[in-house]
């Protein structure tokens, strides 16, 4: 039966046709299965992934963490691990999905032993996806109260003010004259954000949670519907919409940028970001920093990329679309940290304090320091409906990519069910999370927001890129897995790549986990200190999506037959239809593989439709011979 099974593995065929490798994008409807859908113009794949990567962490992390750790210094350690861990992990998840042309779960037809790493994936996305669209709810409050001749966060004397409400335009006054000592003190934009916005006065702790806050629970409904909306149709309406939502940002960055720079003090604040302190290279945890910036920024291991990549065709350029989107980031981080910096620099100036005691990350600069700096300036509530648009389409493009996430994994598990019903479906999953994320619209619901934050995609996250990597490498091969990256693009990936792949991502991201937990320290918001049952939930949300990788090796050798050695064997091994996802485009060892497969000679289909053969059936010849000459290797030793 082996033999018979060689013999007919050595049948020289030949793949599908694509255009030449100088116009590989060529017609992007004539090789994708019609009932998946798939991208529908020539920059749908490519805008989606800029809006993915390019989110809220690049204008409210990057800056913050380059400032903190060297400066222009920490930009030799950012590029360095953007090399090693980001750029590599981020091409090899592009290959996986435009290769099999499956989502985050049905993908691990790659080796079925470990489907729990897909579980896994979908477990973090989810529970991302519920916070991160309340982040999106607080953007419109905050966009909506920008609609008015005065921002309601630039005075004192509001209801929900207190005594130790400071407004700046006293600070100005007074330091012209005397110092105002100012470390008692809280701006109009801290009270309006912790008093009005979430009244957190009204909750205790993390165990309170308080009343729900109707005007964030709309918030969060409108947020919701809008995502609903754009990924109505899947890829085909969320491709669509990124045209917008990956530009438009981009065009206010600039706005923002120009009009800080020609603010009075924004170079004392540009000095502050970029000043370079070598000697902080020599700290281990500038590294560390760098290499985490790069893995939550680029999006690797949410499965977005894979997504995104399955609705590809199946030679398209996805070696080009990787620098292209990766280094595209890093440009747009440090961007964001000139725009965010010079108008800090001024508000320091303004305030008669050092840069360092405005800035902040997180929600921190984007809901208090930068809406404080909007008030200094004119036509203040202009600006500030600028930033906070500017953040919504930053925040709406990686949301549209944790949804189609998660109905892409379990619509291809289900196709036949759920691909005709899939509006329905995304409906329910929307409608689902939604539900689930209405206890973040409490008055203690910030409480939450951050334990969510700091444990979902913590320590999970890192188990589940590695294993993907190690089993790529390792139990898939890394020589099968290079074949079928030259079945797919026309050449194999350079010493570079697998390097990266076989020991310097995976090294990476091993140093990265132990130091997560090595330096483990307890959630916090402000001085309050959770709870220890919260941190124990909290750890229990990471440790829930790496159990899944057992889970599903139990799942899986339970449906083999054999010892038990035998079951383990035959279920790492790729399931019988792994491959491209058009009869085709599979050759050599993927031939006729498919369910139903009639033909086993996909050339003749070709010949049939085109009536030539182009470069990539060249390239499909060759494979073939090599894995011919391998298998003549292995049956002489």
């Amino acid at each position: 039966m082996k033999k018979i099974r060689q013999q007919h593995l050595r049948e020289p065929v030949t793949p599908e046709l694509l255009v030449s490798p100088s116009s590989q994008d060529g017609d992007l409807g004539s090789e994708c299965p019609e009932d998946r859908g798939n991208w529908t113009g020539r920059l749908d794949f490519l805008l989606s992934c800029i809006g993915y990567c390019v989110g809220l962490g690049n204008v409210w992390r990057f800056p913050y963490r380059a400032y903190t750790n060297g400066g222009g210094a920490f930009l030799v350690p950012y590029f360095i691990m953007l090399a090693i861990c980001g750029i590599p992990i981020f091409f090899m998840e592009l290959s996986l999905g435009q290769f099999s042309s499956l989502g985050p779960l049905a993908v691990w037809k790659i080796s079925p032993l470990f489907k729990g790493v897909g579980m896994g994936t979908i477990l973090i996305v989810s529970l991302v996806a519920i916070y991160y669209n309340m982040i999106i709810a607080y953007v419109l409050f905050y966009l909506f109260a920008s609609l008015t001749n005065d921002l309601p966060w630039q005075h004192c004397g509001n209801w929900w003010n207190t005594n130790l409400c400071l407004d700046h335009h006293i600070i100005k006054a007074g330091n012209a004259t005397f110092p105002v000592n100012i470390t008692n003190t809280v701006s109009p934009s801290e009270e309006y954000w912790s008093r009005y916005v979430l009244h957190i006065q009204g909750s205790s702790g993390i165990g309170d949670p308080g009343r729900i806050r109707w005007n964030l629970c709309l918030c969060l409904l409108l947020s919701w519907t809008i995502v609903y909306l754009c990924i109505l149709k899947g890829v085909k309406s969320s491709g669509k919409v990124v045209y917008f939502t990956a530009t438009f940002p981009y065009l206010i960055l600039v706005m923002l940028l120009i009009r800080g720079v020609t603010l009075e003090g924004a170079w004392k604040g540009i000095q502050f970001y970029l000043t370079p302190q070598f000697d902080h290279l020599l700290s281990s945890k500038v590294w560390i920093e760098a290499a985490l910036q790069i893995f939550y920024s680029l999006g690797v291991g949410f499965g977005g990329l894979l997504t995104f990549a399955s609705y590809n065709t199946f030679h398209q350029n996805i070696y080009r679309d990787t620098f292209i989107v990766t280094l595209g980031n890093a440009i747009t981080s440090i961007l964001a940290g000139f725009a965010i910096f010079s108008v800090l620099g001024y508000m320091s100036q303004e305030l008669g304090v050092p840069v360092n005691q405005v800035a902040k990350a997180g929600p921190g600069l984007a809901f208090v320091v930068y809406p404080q700096a909007m008030t200094m300036l004119p036509l203040s509530p202009f600006w500030s409906f600028l930033f906070f648009f500017m953040l919504l389409t930053l925040g709406l493009d990686s949301q549209f990519a944790f949804m189609e996430t998660i109905v892409t994994a379990v619509t291809d598990e289900f196709p036949y069910y759920l691909r005709p019903k899939k509006a329905s479906f995304s409906a329910v999953i929307c409608i689902a999370l939604f539900l689930m994320g209405l206890i973040l619209t409490t008055e203690g619901g910030m409480y939450w927001l951050v334990l969510l934050d700091d444990y979902s995609a913590g320590f999970g996250l890192m188990v589940v890129v590695i294993a993907t990597c190690l089993v790529v490498t390792r139990v898939y091969g890394m020589k099968r897995f290079c074949r079928d990256i030259h079945m797919m693009l026309g050449f194999k990936p350079g010493p570079y790549f697998r390097a990266c792949w076989m020991v310097l991502s995976p090294a990476t991201m091993m140093a990265l986990l132990v130091y997560n937990i090595i330096k483990y320290q307890p959630s916090e918001y402000g001085s309050y200190r959770f709870p220890a049952w919260a941190e124990i939930l909290g750890i229990l949300m990471g440790v829930l999506s790496c159990l899944m990788i057992p889970v599903g090796m139990v799942v899986a050798v339970l449906r083999e037959e054999g010892t038990l050695w035998e079951r383990v064997q035959q279920a790492s091994r790729p399931a019988m239809d792994w491959g491209p996802s058009l009869e085709e485009n599979r050759t050599g060892m993927y031939v006729a593989s498919l369910a139903g497969s009639q033909s086993p000679k996909p050339l003749m289909v070709h010949m049939r439709k085109y009536g030539g053969i182009t470069s990539y059936e060249n390239t499909a010849i060759e494979v073939d011979r090599e894995m011919e000459e391998d298998e003549e290797e292995e049956s002489m030793m």
